[in-house]
């Protein structure tokens, strides 16, 4: 039998509702897909859903309109009408006697007679407005849902994130974090796309992909370092992640706290919400696809390792206008308060070690920047290697 004749066979026994045969065109374990919905799994899934349908629309009818067939794959394309009548019920739907009439192709590849896999496209949004899940195109109570949908797309990106902000030529920030928006990440214009550096937190995901999109799509994720508040966005912004190698087992670790940090050095506030907080944040563990070193390019700029605050804490320095982005080497804000402030050493109840982290403030200082942003806040201008220097000091 030809790949176009188990197609045609297979059809007319579903249309006839005999599902005995629309079966036994099927290779056993054979994969149904209903593309973006859900896979099922010849015989017993494909049996069950079709059961589910035919109980629900009793009338359902299918009708081939053309075929196409290459090797051993045929393109099916279809039409079918029919009541959703009952008794049985819908994906949890009760029967409401509404007429459904779509149109859909599968793509059904056949092997040694049987159905091995088939591809099926159909519009689910019509069907679900035909049904009366969905206000109808164009309708008043269409624009009222989707008034209401913008309503919390914009209450959300409080949130999220905000617009990307250009900083310099070619870089852009967002930032997050509910309420003050303390949470930085970096986007690098970078061979037509760009390289996000530090990730922020989870909620932010969105606001970093839509802006990664925008300015041409995510090349690749680069973490200032591995803490759950610079990782955190980076396993939903589907691409590569690399890293320092001291910071690789972090980032790959499930775990949101660090083992070396002593949270009792935090007033009662921090010692209460800090632990908390951190698991809200995190987006997990990642899959590092490589690391990064001192010295490597990332989208023109050269990498700088800054340890201290984290062992594989990184920075990046450009030298055609003296831009440095250095995640956690400092900060401008207060971490217990989340209030902008003097520039100070990250706090010692994160550190892995601080006197560390002192030279490695004194290190970005030597580069003489023109402007150095950190991981949260506000960037350091004007005199920055002064104000590096004092802060580095400063007990």
């Amino acid at each position: 039998m030809t790949t176009t004749e188990v197609a045609k066979r297979y059809f007319e026994a579903l249309s006839a509702h005999d599902l005995d045969a629309a079966i036994d065109c099927w290779e056993q374990g054979g994969v149904d897909r209903l593309v973006g919905q859900q896979e099922l799994v010849a015989p017993h899934g494909t049996r069950a859903y079709f059961k589910e349908l035919f109980e629900a629309f009793p009338d359902f009818r299918f009708e081939v309109v053309d075929t196409t067939t290459y090797r051993n794959r045929t393109a099916v394309r279809w039409r079918a009408e029919a009541t959703f009548a009952g008794p049985g019920l819908f994906q949890g739907f009760e029967p409401n006697g509404a007429h459904i009439a779509l149109e859909g192709c599968d793509v059904v590849t056949v092997a040694d007679g049987k159905i091995r896999a088939l591809d099926a496209y159909l519009d689910s949004g019509t069907i679900a407005r035909q049904l009366g899940f969905l206000q109808p195109a164009g309708s008043p109570g269409e624009a009222r849902l989707a008034a209401l949908a913008n309503l919390r797309t914009r209450a959300l990106s409080a949130v999220h994130g905000s617009e990307p902000e250009q900083i310099a030529e070619g870089v852009w920030v967002v930032r997050g974090g509910f309420p003050l928006r303390t949470m930085n990440v970096y986007l690098l214009a970078d061979g037509g796309g760009v390289t996000v550096f530090d990730a922020g937190i989870s909620a932010m995901t969105p606001a970093v992909a839509k802006a990664g999109a925008r300015l041409g799509g995510i090349r690749r994720v680069v973490l200032g370092h591995a803490d759950a508040d610079h990782r955190g966005a980076a396993a939903g912004l589907h691409a590569p992640v690399f890293c320092h190698p001291a910071d690789r087992a972090a980032a790959e670790s499930p775990e949101s706290l660090r083992d070396y940090w002593d949270l009792s050095r935090l007033d009662r506030y921090g010692r209460l919400i800090y632990p908390r907080i951190f698991y809200i944040w995190d987006g997990g563990a990642l899959e590092v696809a490589g690391t990064v070193e001192e010295g490597d390019d990332v989208a023109g700029f050269r990498v700088l390792h800054l340890p201290g605050h984290a062992p594989g804490l990184i920075g990046l320095f450009r030298d055609s206008d003296r831009l440095a982005l250095v995640s956690d080497c400092f900060y401008t804000l207060d971490p217990q308060t989340g209030l902008k402030g003097h520039t100070r050493v990250p706090h010692p109840a994160f550190n892995f070690n601080t006197e560390q982290a002192r030279d490695s403030m004194r290190k970005v200082a030597a580069l003489e920047p023109s402007t150095a942003w950190a991981g949260h806040a506000d960037p350091v201008t004007g005199d920055v290697r002064s104000e590096l220097e004092a802060a580095a000091s400063r007990i």
